[in-house]
């Protein structure tokens, strides 16, 4: 809900955690079908669940990257609240025009590359996950990922960036933007989780083309 075009406020219910819990498993089945350990996390409570998305928005922020500005994380009655500053009039990636906002896909890349740097990932990086406003990107919702498994998340959460750009821009425009923040070894690696990350109803996308770009051009260097 939004509070006074001031405050956004996420209320997070047992049957959340439940739901959240079997999308995990699912994506980690996903990820053992890449050739990987399985490297999401569930979450026990709504409080756990609500705590944790405040305190990657946390890192993520505390980084310098842009997010909605976490203010708040507690529990009522066993629900979890996450208090966020409210941003108004934003639009989702998916919303952007692309022969006037082609910046957007370098940034992207630029801000994803802070966060693997710092040994972060987002674990759930999609369209409606990345917003657009006032000419700046914003990160919200990251999922709860085990950092033992850092190059696995890392090369999904580039995968799905290149899936979410690539409808967009095309896979050329999409893979050269890439290639100005990752090598062609971590693209490559990225490659792998494609076919992963086409199995989601939230992405909807050319793998094989992404994946002929990719090869082509490391092929090349």
């Amino acid at each position: 809900m939004v509070i006074d075009d001031a405050l956004f406020v996420k209320i997070i219910s047992q049957q959340n955690t439940l739901v959240h819990a079997l999308f995990t498993t699912g994506r980690n089945l996903g990820a053992v079908s890449s050739g990987v350990a399985g490297f999401f996390e569930s979450f026990q409570s709504p409080a756990e669940m609500a705590t944790h998305e405040l305190e990657a928005t946390r890192q993520m922020r505390a980084l310098g990257l842009n997010t909605p500005e976490p203010i708040e994380a507690f529990e009522v009655d066993g629900y979890g609240v996450v208090v966020f500053e409210y941003l108004p009039a934003f639009r989702p990636l998916d919303d952007l025009d692309p022969t006037t906002e082609s910046w957007v896909a370098e940034s992207l890349f630029a801000a994803l590359r802070t966060l693997h740097d710092e040994g972060l990932a987002h674990g759930d990086l999609r369209a409606e996950n990345v917003l657009l406003l006032d000419n700046a990107l914003y990160f919200i919702d990251a999922t709860s990922v085990d950092s033992d498994a850092q190059e696995g998340i890392q090369s999904y959460d580039l995968a799905c960036a290149l899936a979410a750009l690539e409808p967009l821009f095309g896979a050329r425009a999409a893979v050269e933007a890439a290639e100005a923040s990752y090598t062609a070894e971590e693209l490559l690696s990225a490659a792998d989780f494609l076919h992963f990350v086409q199995l989601r109803p939230d992405h909807d996308f050319a793998a094989a083309g992404l994946r002929s770009e990719i090869e082509h051009r490391a092929t090349a260097e």
